[in-house]
């Protein structure tokens, strides 16, 4: 049969290939930037939740705007765990590794196991492609190094040629769809439904026949190619996951925040406002938004960072549920107009998706390095509650919460994720909206036969713009609303009035009362919980997106019969009220951070323990593997 046969029609006598049943499978695609990858990794990861995996996946983008094809800085990935089974980590070793070319292969080769399935794009294995990754001689010829792996040379560029031949196309574009010529063929190898990218490649490409037909040619090809080669004695099955009963689909961080923020507006009663400016990896809260024009959501691209906090905090006074939201370089400089709107005591969210720093630092990898600017980086007493999410589903929820507790103690919240979150997916419940909880307002009323000239914020007409409740908030007046005229800024407010006031005894009080209300959030939120052992040798606590795979460690070490517990933070500022009593029941504590020991630092520094660090700042998340052999460590140093 001619490669063109192969590629082109469905074999009709399928060959004897042994389907083996598996667990769980960790696939990660890897190309140049153009290749492709994250696309396809997308759409793997689709189909897979479709089917009912469990999911959890990690894109890698290059830092590098446009690195030169070929080189190292120029790589993109995309990882994806699916299982049978609970998930919380993309995975760390690798089973499958698909390498577009030598630069692809040379960076990830590292993380697929011994044994593992290597399939690589022999046809860019020229000299000038190896010679850009660094390579003295092709890899593939070594027969020490194919020894190691399952290694399949497939030549993907010559075969996708061959597969759309007779389209018109020119050779340039029949390359762009080599990516999916290895998707079809990875399809295959895990007995994967084809027909969502079939439909998906029909909607994408649909004013553009041929490309249309290119792309569904070189997946079917790939597919194809699998079933009929002899390379492939063996192609496996990952039955679905036992999922709690409801519908389900796949959702990054980012999207579900978006999701979060619209869904806490409707719950409030009030339309939301975005401003926010482009910024990796926070950006795409910002497309999201704008597509949701139907639910009353506003949008606004600020020329800047700080016309983005400024319009935020313009839009609270109005009576607008108000976000921004941007990466650490950004939050740096919405510092001042973030303490503008603590000073007002305004309800508004503002959003840090965390990258590597500092300055530029690694704006496409992952890091948790802003915690403290979070807590302390704005100018004087700056007090502003803070909220983590765990995982991509969760910034749903804690997006909510964040405009919670902004609209319950009018003041500004932070709500913190990271790369890892924002661009990762899991499979989500869809909740219904009658079982989400409503956010009450109540903006003070207005008054008749009052004298807007003699109204000077004094409380003349009886409205006291600064006024508190028991929660410490002040009331929330609608500007325009008759008889509630009042001055808003930045100067120091005298507390009721709402006058500017200087003296040293008002300026002490105010300070104090802003602190003691965010303070005072504790008695409103969850107890914190611990999984495991209510006593015992070690606690690991955790916070962010490294929840998956501290949860993951420190399950398999109860499984072990060790003596340790876990605690994940989802409230940052203020703590829960009971964490101090938990922290004190274990006789060491481990944080896990991707930074340099942020929240050891305020751990230690509030409850008085001699809490134990491990920090990784490599713009990668934790692989479940490093902390269980910590957690073997510390319980080992600890006396019997």
């Amino acid at each position: 049969m001619s490669s063109m046969g192969v590629l082109n029609t469905e074999p009709t006598q399928p060959p004897e290939k042994k389907l083996e049943q598996l667990d769980e499978v960790v696939i990660r695609f890897c190309g140049d930037s153009g290749d492709g990858m994250q696309l396809v990794g997308t759409q793997f990861t689709n189909v897979s939740a479709s089917f009912g995996n469990d999911v959890s996946t990690l894109p890698d983008f290059p830092a590098e705007i446009r690195a030169p094809a070929g080189t190292l800085a120029g790589v993109s990935g995309f990882q994806l765990n699916f299982s049978s089974r609970d998930i919380f980590t993309p995975g760390d070793q690798v089973d499958t590794l698909v390498a577009m070319n030598p630069a692809a292969l040379k960076t990830n080769l590292g993380d697929l196991k011994r044994g593992g399935t290597l399939i690589v794009n022999e046809d860019e294995f020229d000299k000038g492609n190896l010679m850009k990754a660094g390579y003295d001689g092709n890899p593939l010829l070594d027969p020490e190094f194919a020894a190691r792996f399952r290694l399949h040379k497939v030549a993907m560029t010559r075969l996708t040629r061959d597969a759309v031949s007779g389209l018109g196309l020119s050779q340039k574009d029949a390359d762009r769809c080599k990516n999916f010529f290895a998707l079809g063929l990875v399809y295959w190898l895990y007995d994967r439904d084809r027909t969502p990218t079939e439909q998906w490649i029909n909607d994408k490409f649909k004013k553009n026949p041929a490309i249309q037909e290119a792309n569904l040619r070189a997946l079917r090809g790939g597919f194809n190619y699998g079933f009929s080669t002899e390379s492939f004695t063996t192609h496996y099955q990952v039955p679905p996951a036992r999922l709690a009963p409801g519908k389900y689909r796949k959702i990054t961080g980012n999207e579900a925040t978006a999701y979060g923020l619209v869904t806490g507006a409707k719950l409030a009663g009030k339309r939301l406002f975005y401003s926010g400016y482009p910024i990796t990896p926070a950006s795409d809260i910002l497309h999201e938004l704008a597509m949701m024009k139907s639910f009353g959501v506003r949008t606004f691209q600020a020329e800047d960072e700080i016309a983005a906090m400024s319009a935020t905090v313009g839009a609270a006074f109005a009576g607008e549920v108000a976000v921004t939201a941007s990466s650490g370089p950004g939050i740096c400089l919405k510092g001042e107009a973030m303490g503008l709107g603590v000073m007002t005591e305004l309800p508004m969210v503002i959003v840090d998706v965390q990258r590597g720093g500092p300055s530029t630092g690694l704006p496409t990898k992952t890091e948790q390095s802003d915690l403290l600017l979070a807590f302390f980086g704005r100018n004087g007493d700056c007090p502003m509650p803070i909220v983590a999410a765990a995982g991509p589903g969760d910034c749903f929820y804690m997006a909510q919460e964040a405009i919670r507790i902004a609209i319950e103690f009018m003041t500004p919240v932070l709500l913190l994720t990271d790369g890892y979150i924002a661009n990762g997916a899991e499979p989500w419940l869809i909740p219904r909206m009658a079982d989400l909880k409503p956010i009450k307002i109540e903006h003070p009323a207005g008054k008749t036969g009052h004298s807007p000239d003699s109204v000077n914020g004094d409380g003349e007409n009886g409205f006291m713009p600064y006024a508190r409740n028991e929660k410490l908030a002040r009331p929330w007046a609608l500007p325009g609303t008759p008889g509630l005229e009042h001055r808003v800024g930045g100067l120091e407010k005298a507390d009721g009035t709402g006058n500017v006031e200087y003296s040293p005894k008002n300026h002490h009080h105010m300070v104090m009362t802003r602190i003691k209300k965010v303070a005072g959030v504790a008695d409103y939120i969850p107890l914190q919980e611990v999984e495991g052992p209510a006593t015992g040798k070690l606690l690991v606590m955790s916070w962010g997106g490294t929840c998956g795979a501290v949860r993951t460690a420190v399950r398999a070490a109860i499984d072990a019969g060790k003596s340790v517990a876990h605690t994940h933070l989802r409230y940052m500022n203020p703590f829960p009220r009971n964490l101090g009593e938990i922290v004190k029941r274990y006789d060491t504590v481990l944080i896990p951070e991707l930074n340099s020991g942020q929240l050891l630092l305020l751990i230690r520094a509030k409850y008085l323990v001699d809490a134990i660090g491990f920090n990784k700042v490599q713009g990668k998340p934790f692989l479940v593997n490093e902390l269980v052999a910590k957690i073997d460590e510390v319980l080992e140093s600890q006396p019997s």
